[in-house]
């Protein structure tokens, strides 16, 4: 069977698969930049114990495999407390979390970058430290993290297929259920392959487009 007819037959399938790829992303991406948030604050607060709870957060995230957080938390976790999780479920909260640990260093970077000053400027006029950062330190900061976060967003896409493994039918497991069923794998794979290129390739040139934007409105200022 070629290419054409294969997409033309599987198509309906591919799309429920990219639909969910897409779908776990977006999910994990809104959790993770909450947890990146929260946690790029703990790393850069004066308390040393806030501090340590970050460390060990981003520690454990980057120390272990996607794959291996995936099946503590999909077969672990239930083995331990008996409470089953649906595998979409368990997904997300995987991807969530190691994208949240990566998130996390990059707001780190990103408030660590711009200069101590603003903050003490900030501070000289009366605003509280809270206030300072959300409204002075985190939007120039924002700015400068742009690029990666956007990187970020690739890598999750591209992690979501690591969830096959637990049985998500996202775009990677349908690819092989389809494979099971019609034994066509050099063509199935191709497909799949040319739909995630397709998806990282768009990504990545809005970041190089938004990067060349930041970098224009640097040169103006």
């Amino acid at each position: 069977m070629s290419i054409p007819e294969l997409i033309i037959q599987t198509w309906p399938r591919l799309l429920a698969g990219l639909g969910l790829t897409i779908q776990l992303t977006i999910i994990s991406l809104i959790i993770g930049g909450i947890l990146g948030l929260v946690f790029g604050l703990l790393s850069v607060s004066k308390k040393k114990a806030m501090r340590a709870i970050a460390v060990v957060y981003v520690d454990i995230v980057r120390g272990t495999p996607l794959i291996v957080q995936a099946f503590f938390i999909y077969f672990g976790i239930p083995a331990a407390t008996g409470i089953r999780l649906d595998p979409n479920l368990a997904g997300i909260i995987a991807l969530s979390l190691n994208a949240g640990g990566y998130l996390a260093e990059i707001f780190r970077g990103g408030i660590e970058s711009i200069s101590k000053g603003q903050m003490e400027a900030a501070r000289s006029l009366g605003l509280p430290y809270g206030m300072a950062m959300r409204k002075v330190i985190l939007p120039q900061a924002v700015r400068t993290m742009t690029p990666a976060l956007i990187n970020q967003c690739i890598i999750t896409l591209k992690d979501t297929s690591i969830l096959s493994v637990i049985g998500i039918q996202e775009l990677t497991q349908t690819g092989r259920l389809i494979i099971a069923n019609n034994y066509q794998a050099f063509q199935m794979w191709t497909i799949i392959a040319a739909m995630y290129f397709i998806i990282i390739m768009i990504l990545s040139k809005i970041s190089k487009r938004i990067e060349r934007r930041m970098s224009y409105g640097k040169s103006s200022n």
